[in-house]
């Protein structure tokens, strides 16, 4: 028995090792890869004549991400254009290597020799001032004469569509001065102001999140840890009154129809262990779901104040 496993295991192994089959050898350090980020340094540069000294006469480009079966792959030329295009229309230019990362030149024995890349693209569009911060995947295919053949870019293109919406002037919603969702955030507010914890968190989804400019970014709490800290809050202070600033707004927004009341206070309180009088500005911004119930509070205040 013993005999008939291992001969079982020794074709096993002949069979998975005869599955392989060598196509080639990868390089960390290769004439293409230099060529490729010089290309990509003069193209930061704006320079489109340093650009095309690399590039082969026949030179195609193309989103790899692209699924329009029908686009068509861009030539030497509109690749040129497209490096005027860019340093005419972007501040702030980079393309660095994205951390950790480093290229990788690949020479198959039966396709050439490619190059892929990981770049981080960093700039910020001249007329819009939408930023650009993504990373980049690419693949170079480089000819006998080591000049770039083909180059294939793997990226986000959601920053291109907002560069192109913020060409136009466009309206997101409308913006109300009074308001249901207004009131209740002024009712919230007061009853807070008079003790009236009861009333004011009954305006509440009972999964509401809470969260000030304090914490640490994306941390939240729930309804009953934003109780249990109202509790701690009133052992220290005294709430004198709470006085509005200006005028709330409602702001019922087109983009994923949401409802969002922005407000600003005055809080004025009494600090129980010495009776000091403190006037602590304050921010509120309350999302509304669709049953009129505040789904999420962000406070904006300075904690120092407290100390």
């Amino acid at each position: 028995m013993k005999k008939i496993i291992l001969i079982s295991m020794m074709i096993f192994t002949v069979i998975a090792y005869s599955q392989k089959k060598k196509n080639g050898v990868i390089y960390d350090n290769h004439p293409g890869i230099i060529v490729v980020e010089s290309m990509l340094d003069a193209f930061v540069e704006g320079d489109a004549d340093k650009v095309a000294s690399y590039l082969a006469e026949d030179f195609q480009y193309f989103n790899g991400s692209n699924t329009n079966k029908d686009a068509k792959r861009g030539d030497k030329e509109s690749f040129l254009k497209e490096v005027e295009f860019w340093n005419e229309n972007v501040d702030y230019l980079s393309i660095t290597r994205t951390e950790g990362a480093y290229p990788d030149a690949l020479e198959y024995k039966r396709s050439g020799i490619w190059i892929q890349t990981w770049e981080h693209v960093k700039g910020v569009h001249k007329k819009t001032g939408v930023k650009l911060d993504m990373p980049f995947h690419r693949l170079f295919v480089i000819n006998e004469d080591n000049e770039i053949r083909t180059m294939i870019s793997y990226y986000d293109e959601r920053i291109y569509a907002e560069i192109g919406r913020s060409l136009s002037t466009r309206e997101n919603g409308v913006i109300y001065n009074n308001h249901e969702y207004i009131n209740k955030v002024r009712r919230l507010v007061h009853a807070f102001e008079n003790g009236d914890d009861e009333l004011g968190y009954s305006f509440f989804d009972k999964n509401a999140k809470f969260r000030n400019i304090n914490m640490p970014i994306g941390e939240t709490i729930s309804l009953e840890e934003s109780k249990e800290n109202d509790i701690k809050f009133k052992e220290k202070f005294e709430i004198s009154s709470i006085d509005v600033v200006g005028y709330p707004d409602y702001l019922n927004y087109d983009m994923d129809d949401s409802s969002v009341v922005q407000s600003w206070w005055n809080v004025r309180l009494i600090r129980k262990s010495d009776k000091k009088k403190i006037v602590v500005p304050l921010m509120l911004i309350h999302n509304f779901n669709g049953d009129g119930m505040i789904t999420r509070e962000l406070a904006y205040f300075s904690s120092k104040m407290l100390e």
